[in-house]
């Protein structure tokens, strides 16, 4: 797909590699005009709301917008599913232990890519090129189950120094909606 009719013949973007401006070329020249207006708002790496949240990467959840934060405010880590995984832990630890964060809010969604998912995808790959990914689909049938099981990796991790205030929700695609899951 050409996006050339996103840029002025000879700008920035519209000399990249190929004939075409890339997605990404229009993404830099979007920063070129972000960073024209922008002034180091002063803040250091620790999130103001000491809060961390785990979402997943579907580019329908505007986090910000939708929990009301503002620069600064949270860590956000999104991964396929928003599940909690080994990488997950890992910077949920350096953020507690380094960056002062204490509460964690776990978020899925309805409709996620995953629920369509097996461990077979792992396999397809595996045909395809030749080796088996290391890493684990994390798929699952139920979102509801899957924030449980999400939450209690975070409570049970022995790398978290705050795991009391921990809670999971999911959020509904076509309201805009969180709903609470009970951990229990």
């Amino acid at each position: 797909m050409s996006t050339s009719a996103s840029f002025p013949e000879g700008s920035a973007a519209s000399e990249g590699p190929g004939t075409d401006p890339t997605v990404i070329d229009r993404l830099v020249k979007a920063n070129q005009e972000y960073a024209s207006g922008f002034s180091d708002p002063g803040m250091d790496a620790r999130p103001v709301l000491k809060v961390a949240v785990v979402a997943c990467m579907d580019a329908r959840l505007d986090l910000h917008d939708a929990l009301g934060l503002a620069l600064g405010d949270c860590h956000t880590i999104r991964n396929a599913g928003g599940v909690v995984t080994d990488d997950v832990i890992r910077s949920l630890t350096i953020s507690q232990r380094a960056l002062g964060t204490q509460s964690v809010i776990l978020i899925h969604h309805t409709n996620c890519g995953l629920e369509s998912l097996t461990e077979d995808f792992r396999h397809e790959i595996e045909d395809e090129v030749g080796q088996r990914p290391s890493w684990a689909v994390e798929a699952f049938r139920d979102v509801d189950q899957d924030v449980r099981q999400s939450m209690q990796r975070v409570r049970t991790s022995p790398f978290l120094l705050h795991t009391g205030d921990v809670r999971g929700f999911v959020f509904d695609v076509t309201t805009g909606l969180l709903r609470e899951i009970d951990p229990a």
